[in-house]
């Protein structure tokens, strides 16, 4: 079957199109996404502004259409921190719905480490042990270990990338003043989490999941996506610190020109390196392998889960589409209207 996977994040909204069926291995079929900073249309109260909304609606509906014109027989639809923290984030999803036909499911920063963190479990599989993940986003730091799928612990912090960018790092290249105060911003915050996986246990894996993880390995010597995701990816921290000295001094257009730094995110790069290195420093990690699986594929495994072992309701084309929460406890569905908008 093909399902749909509406992702808005706090960089890009995102579709991706798999191909799949119960107990079988997500294969993307087709993708359609947008560079969309919701972060970037926050007003002075928080609120995501009217800008920002119809350019999510908008979206939404190309999506939607999309997704109809490839056939696609099942529908995940989701937010995370953009809209979770924005001040009318209550009222944009309202509005979300009534203008596309479309329920996003807010999803809390726990629940989005715990979701990756079953997409990590179900790539290296149970040999692996004991799993720690971090996964940085646009607006918020996500961090979960386990030893089985579901984590012993999962935390999120408001550590985003782009986040963190906005507020602290407003010259193009940062002042050294700036740096240090984010540095110790960032420590200062992650603390109380880092203090709460006391007692977990040491982790046998360290994993590191999203796209500024996936960025910071490839400039510090790690095979480029071309290779394909079955290449083992290693992010070590010395050469983490290295290169956070070194984005410290470049503007934003330098790390454009870096492997596999895309221009869109080339300005919030130095922001997700100085989170990463504290994690990795109070986590007391040396290196982590970089997993190609994430909060999206966590949501596709667990969808099909459903199918399998939960449901008996038939899947219908995506004008009637089912949306699933894919989330403990046992999910539960709903349709959508019939009309694609």
């Amino acid at each position: 079957m093909r399902l749909g996977v509406l992702d808005i994040g706090s960089n890009t909204v995102h579709l991706l199109l798999v191909d799949a069926h119960p107990g079988a291995r997500p294969v993307p079929f087709a993708s359609h996404k947008r560079p969309l900073s919701l972060v970037a249309y926050l007003d002075g109260d928080g609120n995501i502004s009217e800008a920002g909304q119809q350019e999510l609606i908008g979206f939404i509906r190309e999506a939607w259409a999309f997704a109809g014109q490839h056939s696609a027989e099942d529908m995940l639809a989701f937010c995370t921190s953009a809209i979770r923290e924005a001040a009318n984030g209550d009222a944009v999803l309202a509005r979300v719905q009534a203008e596309t036909n479309v329920a996003l499911q807010e999803l809390t920063g726990p629940q989005e480490a715990a979701m990756t963190l079953v997409a990590v479990r179900r790539w290296y599989g149970w040999g692996a042990g004991t799993i720690l993940d971090m996964d940085i986003g646009g607006g918020s730091f996500e961090m979960a270990i386990g030893q089985d799928e579901q984590p012993e612990v999962a935390a999120s912090v408001p550590l985003g990338a782009g986040r963190l960018t906005r507020d602290w790092l407003p010259l193009d290249p940062p002042s050294a003043g700036s740096v240090k105060d984010l540095r110790h911003y960032i420590r200062e915050t992650l603390a109380p989490a880092v203090k709460e996986f006391d007692g977990a246990g040491l982790p046998d894996l360290v994993a590191g999941t999203s796209k500024t993880f996936r960025s910071l390995a490839r400039i510090t010597g790690a095979a480029p996506s071309a290779a394909g995701p079955y290449i083992r990816r290693e992010l070590r921290r010395e050469d983490l610190s290295l290169w956070t000295q070194r984005l410290s001094a470049m503007p934003a257009s330098d790390r454009a020109n870096l492997p596999g730094v895309s221009l869109v995110r080339a300005p919030q790069l130095l922001a997700g390196a100085l989170v990463a290195e504290a994690a990795m420093e109070m986590f007391n990690v040396s290196s982590m392998l970089i997993c190609p699986w994430a909060l999206r594929e966590g949501l596709i495994l667990k969808r099909f889960d459903h199918l399998l072992y939960d449901s008996d309701a038939p899947v219908r084309p995506v004008g009637t589409a089912l949306v699933q929460k894919a989330l403990e406890p046992a999910p539960t569905v709903e349709r959508l209207g019939s009309a694609i908008p």
